[in-house]
């Protein structure tokens, strides 16, 4: 047991001997590191200070070659400063110089200018003192003798100035007309736009005679059924083998020619299938009017036309004035009002744009009312033409005064188009005839004193007794006179009704 706590007791001090010496030798071993750390510490800050002093060595180097570098671009800059300003001076000096010289020779003009004019006034006097003794002794004032001197002149030479002014008004309007007549002349023939003679009926020609038992059909319900859908009279038994299509609208006849082709190709001729083939021709005209709209345009170099409007200008190659196609009469007015717009100064393109617009309203007038300028007016508006194109279009029949040159160039080229030889079929006995039966047709009411058809059988003018005819009359007798034309007349476009009452006072003062 004793010795258990001996050895106890022995262990104990050998652990607080191990203990002591470890603590001494960790207190040497952190010496030793601390002192080396110092050392390496020193000798980092003894490098930094070396640098530092490098660095700032560098840097007043650096620092007084800049300072040398400015000093000497200073010093540059001040020489530049000193001779500009020397010779700003210099400048200053001569411009003082030139001012002071200046004012000498205005003040030698002024002295010699008051001279002058000292000169003018004795001049002067010396004129009117002479003038004086003149009238003194001609005993005639300045004017009465200028005058008389004048009057003088002229009566004796009277004739001979009446002469030659002749002369020069025959020469002036000789040279006038020659141009006039080659402006005209080159015009047509620059212009090379066929024409054709349009009727008002179309023969379709069959291969045999039994083909127009299936037209009419049974109890003649393919003959009604085609004629109702198309809108045209179908005429069998006039002449053999073939089938005439009457009609005045060209559209409508057009239609019903294609559909009746294609019925007779296809053998089947029936109601159901007449609807079928009208729809199919209907869409094939169409498209047809579009690209004579687009051709038209093309041919003539007219550009930038809505496409709508140009399917409209294509309706005119369905459109007869007087037998004349009125889109190719249009395409014929666009080139002769170009080739003269061109030849007298005025602006071509509105000229030649203006004329093939210039009958648009004539492709719908069937459809809407009022004229086929008003409506073409509206149209040109409609799709954004601009003033321009419509002053120049509206005044070729004279609704509306010429407000540009080229209007009153359109108005010719419309004229020159529609008179030349050949260009309409309409005789003068038909025209003739037109216009009596017009007339004859409002001279049947009761009250009407005078009629008279104007602008080519367009426009009926009725002038009725204002003691017969009241204003309701007139009115109600505008609208009857126009639905008789309606009924009796076939007519392109439309024919304007008015009717006129007025009343005349007269008193006589004695």
């Amino acid at each position: 047991m004793d010795l258990i706590y001996l050895e106890i007791i022995i262990g104990a001090i050998f652990l607080v001997l191990g203990g002591v010496i470890g603590y001494y030798v960790r207190q040497n071993l952190a010496k030793k590191r601390a002192g080396s750390l110092e050392a390496r510490l020193q000798k980092r800050v003894i490098d930094v200070k070396q640098e530092t002093t490098e660095m700032v060595k560098n840097a007043e180097k650096k620092s007084a070659d800049i300072i040398e570098k400015t000093q000497k671009e200073v010093d540059e800059r001040r020489k530049e400063f000193l001779k500009a300003q020397q010779l700003l001076l210099n400048r200053e000096t001569l411009l003082t110089t030139k001012i002071a010289s200046f004012e000498e020779k205005e003040k030698e003009l002024q002295e010699k200018g008051e001279k002058l004019k000292s000169v003018k006034e004795s001049l002067d006097g010396l004129r009117k003192e002479a003038e004086a003794k003149l009238e003194k002794v001609a005993d005639l004032s300045r004017e009465d003798a200028k005058k008389e001197l004048l009057e003088l002149v002229e009566i004796e030479n009277e004739k001979e100035i009446l002469d030659r002014m002749k002369k020069l008004e025959e020469r002036s309007q000789e040279k006038l007309q020659a141009r006039a007549r080659e402006i005209v002349s080159l015009a047509i023939q620059k212009c090379a736009v066929p024409q054709t003679q349009e009727l008002t009926t179309t023969t379709v020609l069959l291969a045999n005679e039994d083909l127009k038992g299936r037209i009419i059909g049974k109890e003649g319900r393919n003959i009604r059924a085609f004629e109702k859908l198309t809108g045209v009279e179908l005429i069998v038994d006039e002449t053999p083998e073939s089938v005439v299509i009457s009609g005045f609208n060209p559209i409508r006849r057009q239609i019903a020619k294609v559909a009746l082709d294609k019925l007779i190709a296809d053998g089947r001729i029936q109601p159901a299938k007449i609807e079928e083939k009208v729809e199919e021709a209907k869409q094939e005209i169409a498209q047809k009017i579009k690209e004579a709209g687009d051709k038209a345009a093309y041919d003539v170099g007219v550009i930038g036309l809505s496409d709508k409007l140009v399917q409209i200008l294509g309706r005119l190659f369905y459109r007869t004035s007087y037998g004349q196609n009125v889109l190719l009469h249009s395409m014929e007015v666009a080139l002769i009002a170009e080739t003269i717009a061109e030849e007298i100064g005025a602006n071509s393109q509105v000229a030649k744009r203006g004329g093939l617009l210039h009958d648009i309203g004539k492709a719908i007038d069937q459809q809407i009312q009022g004229s086929h300028i008003e409506i073409g007016i509206k149209i040109l508006e409609k799709f954004g033409e601009s003033e321009a194109i419509i002053k120049a279009m509206r005044a070729h029949h004279g609704d509306y005064p010429a407000e540009s040159l080229e209007a009153s160039i359109i108005t010719v080229a419309d004229a020159i188009s529609s008179s030349r030889p050949g260009a309409r079929k309409d005789t003068l006995e038909n025209y003739l005839q037109r216009l009596k039966d017009l007339e004859d047709i409002a001279n049947k009411f009761e009250g009407v004193e005078k009629t008279y058809a104007i602008q080519a059988g367009r426009e009926i003018r009725v002038f009725v007794k204002s003691d017969r005819v009241d204003d309701l009359q007139a009115a109600k007798m505008a609208k009857a006179i126009a639905a008789e034309i309606e009924e009796e007349l076939k007519y392109p476009g439309e024919i304007k009704v008015v009717v006129i009452r007025e009343n005349r006072v007269i008193e006589y003062a004695r």
